[in-house]
């Protein structure tokens, strides 16, 4: 007996048969995604080391720069505070692993910083590479300021050296203009967060 053939449009059951590769499956936008965040990592990552390495040993009154935090604030602001924010506090937790963080509060204040960047950033300016250098300066000086307030609070550091903390904020602020092209070339893959 010959089989009935079915017409093209008529709804097919899913296979029964499991595949383990099916849980693999994604799509191109989640692929793209994936890659993006893979990159952004990878740009902490490299900021880390280039700070750890050699940065580190460049001073100027006592100040250096912050490239691992200017990232990680760059990255959290250029992608929102939902998205960004969880980026942040993901980055920051690897930062503080990495034992470049001056202590465990780094976490939270990174976090905070790129939580608060973010709104504030989305909340008032448009989009461009001025408001969010600008942004992650405020963020730099937050996060430098809150540095400076706990180390005060557990006698780690005392107030005559704000200026430091002020100069490294201007420096990694600085920092950030180089970074903020690499950080939107990122950014785009996948779509953008926020018409940047």
């Amino acid at each position: 007996m010959a089989k009935k053939k079915l017409p093209r449009f008529e709804f097919k059951p899913d296979p029964t048969g499991s595949d383990p590769m099916k849980i693999f499956h994604l799509t191109s936008l989640q692929r793209h995604r994936i890659v993006k965040w893979i990159l952004y990592s990878a740009l902490v990552l490299c900021a880390l080391l280039l700070q750890d390495t050699m940065l580190s040993r460049i001073r100027l009154s006592g100040a250096t720069t912050d490239l691992a935090v200017c990232a990680i604030l760059l990255v959290g602001i250029l992608e929102g505070p939902e998205e960004g924010g969880l980026f942040a506090l993901l980055a920051s937790l690897f930062y503080y692993c990495s034992g470049s963080a001056p202590g465990v509060y780094a976490i939270a204040l990174v976090t905070a910083a790129a939580i608060f960047g973010a709104l504030f950033r989305q909340g008032y300016w448009s989009q461009g590479m001025s408001s969010a250098v600008l942004c992650t300066g405020a963020a730099l000086f937050a996060y430098e300021l809150g540095l400076l307030l706990v180390g005060v609070f557990l006698n780690l550091t005392i107030w005559s050296r704000t200026g430091v903390f002020v100069l490294t904020a201007l420096l990694s602020t600085l920092a950030s203009i180089p970074l903020y092209p690499l950080a939107r070339v990122i950014g785009q893959i996948g779509g953008e967060p926020w018409k940047e």
